[in-house]
C-alpha cells in the first residue's frame, strides 16, 4: 500500500518542531523551493497562494504534503490538514468549518491577550498562572476605569479597526479575548455560543448573539471565504507565519466506489470546481495563507468529469507554457515531471536505502544500481510513480534476519 510507503517516509522528530527532513531526497528539490520562496518570503510577507499537486498512483502525493506540512510548522505555520474524502468540498462552508476546527482559536486569541498584557506595560512573568489580567490589576489596586478603557481600546484596535476582518468575526475575537484577560466580562455560556457561531453552528440562534449586542448573519458556502480570511488574520495577529492548508485526495470526486465514504453526483461536483474557482479569484484579497490541493491524475485525465470538464476553472489552473523542465513556479505540479527529472538511478538507490532505514517490522534490503536503473525505465511507461516501484521492488528482496 502506498499508505505504507508514506508512513516510513514520514519525517521522524529529532524533537518538537525539528522532524528529520532526510529520507526526502530527490523531493527536496521542490520542497526546499516552496519554503524559501513562498514560506519564507512571498507568505510571510503577506501574499496568499494556491497550489495544485498531480501524479500518478504512488508519486508520492501524500507524502510530499506531510514534508510541506513539516516544514509549514518549523517555519511558525498553523497547518491544518483533511482529505477530501472526509469533508463534503462542494459547499465551502464546510471547508472553512474545518479549518476553523484545528486552527484552535482559543489559542490564538490566548496569545493575542498577551500581547495586549505587554503592551499595557506589564511582565507576563509577574501574573500568576491561572490568573486573569483583571484579577491581577485589582489586586495590585490597577483596577480603574482608565486602566480598563485602556484594555477595551487595545482590543478595538486589534481587531475592530482592522480591514481585514470582517465586522462581526472581530466583534466575537474581541469579546472572547476579553473573556481570557477578565474584562469585559463574558459569561461562559455567552462564550460557548460565540466560539458555536464562529463554527458555523446551525443550531445556534441569532437572536441569542443579538443580545451580546451585535447582529450577525449565518456562515453559508456564500461569506465562508470571506470569514477564512478573518480566520487567517487572527491567526497571524496571533504570531503565526500564515495559514498553511493541504487537502488531499480531490480524486474522490470522479470516484465511482460504493466503498467511498462520500459519493459526488455531477451537480455536487461542478458545485466543488466552482467553488475552487472563486477561491482562486478571491485569493488575492486574503493575506499569508496557502492552500495546496492534491489528486490523481485522472482528475486531469478525464475529459468528461475532470478538471478539463469544467472551463471556467481549467483555465485558471492549466500551465499555459508547457516545457520539457520541471517549473517550481508552476501552479500545477506534475510530481510525475519532477521525478523523471530529479530521480536518477542514484537519487533511487539513496531513497531506497532511507526506507530500508526506516522499516521496522520487515527489514529489507535497499535496491542496487542496475535495480535502479530498471525502475527509472518503467517509469517512462509504467502506471504508478517512481515511490511506488521502489516500494514494490523492495517487498521483492527480503534479507534472511
Amino acid at each position: 500500500m502506498m499508505s505504507e510507503f508514506n508512513e516510513n517516509l514520514t519525517p521522524s522528530p529529532a524533537g518538537p518542531g525539528a522532524p528529520d527532513l532526510e529520507p526526502s531526497c530527490g523531493i527536496r528539490f521542490l520542497t526546499d523551493f516552496w519554503r524559501d520562496k513562498y514560506l519564507r518570503e512571498y507568505v510571510k510577507n503577506g501574499g496568499s497562494k494556491i497550489k495544485f499537486v498531480t501524479g500518478r498512483p504512488g508519486s508520492g502525493k501524500t507524502h510530499f504534503l506531510g514534508l510541506m506540512t513539516a516544514i509549514a510548522k518549523e517555519e511558525q505555520y498553523k497547518t491544518v490538514c483533511f482529505s477530501a474524502k472526509n469533508v463534503w468540498m462542494h459547499d465551502f462552508k464546510e471547508i472553512y468549518i474545518e479549518i476553523f476546527r484545528q486552527c484552535n482559536i482559543m489559542e490564538c486569541l490566548g496569545s493575542i491577550s498577551r500581547q495586549v498584557i505587554q503592551k499595557m506595560g506589564f511582565d507576563l512573568g509577574d501574573i500568576p498562572d491561572n490568573m486573569k489580567f483583571i484579577d491581577y490589576l485589582s489586586q495590585q489596586n490597577m483596577g480603574d476605569a482608565f486602566t480598563k478603557r485602556e484594555i477595551r481600546l487595545l482590543l478595538k484596535q486589534t481587531f475592530l479597526d482592522n480591514p481585514m476582518l470582517d465586522n462581526n468575526f472581530a466583534l466575537a475575537c474581541g469579546m472572547l479575548t476579553g473573556s481570557i484577560l477578565g474584562y469585559p466580562i463574558l459569561e461562559d455560556q455567552s462564550r460557548d455560543l460565540l466560539l458555536a457561531w464562529l463554527e458555523g453552528d446551525r443550531s445556534v440562534k441569532l437572536s441569542q448573539l443579538r443580545g451580546l449586542g451585535f447582529y450577525p448573519s449565518r456562515i453559508t458556502k456564500f461569506n465562508a471565504r470571506h470569514m477564512l480570511r478573518s480566520l487567517a488574520e487572527v491567526v497571524r495577529l496571533s504570531g503565526f507565519s500564515g495559514l498553511f492548508i493541504t487537502i488531499d485526495n480531490l480524486e474522490i470526486l470522479i470516484s465511482r466506489s460504493s466503498l467511498d465514504p462520500v459519493h459526488y453526483t455531477k451537480l455536487k461536483r461542478e458545485d466543488t470546481y466552482e467553488s475552487i474557482r472563486q477561491l482562486i479569484d478571491d485569493i488575492d484579497t486574503m493575506r499569508n495563507i496557502m492552500f495546496v490541493y492534491a489528486f490523481d491524475r485522472e482528475l486531469t485525465d478525464q475529459e468528461n468529469t475532470g478538471l478539463k470538464s469544467y472551463q471556467a476553472l481549467w483555465m485558471r489552473i492549466q500551465n499555459e507554457i508547457v516545457g520539457e523542465r520541471f517549473n517550481r513556479f508552476a501552479d500545477m505540479v506534475d510530481l510525475d515531471l519532477l521525478a523523471m527529472q530529479e530521480y536518477t538511478p542514484q537519487v533511487i538507490v539513496s531513497m531506497s536505502q532511507n526506507l530500508a532505514r526506516h522499516k521496522k517490522n520487515t527489514p529489507v534490503l535497499p535496491l542496487n544500481l542496475d535495480q535502479a536503473e530498471e525502475i527509472a525505465a518503467q517509469a517512462r511507461t509504467g502506471a504508478v510513480g517512481i515511490p511506488k516501484l521502489i516500494q514494490i521492488a523492495m517487498g521483492e528482496v527480503k534479507t534472511d534476519v
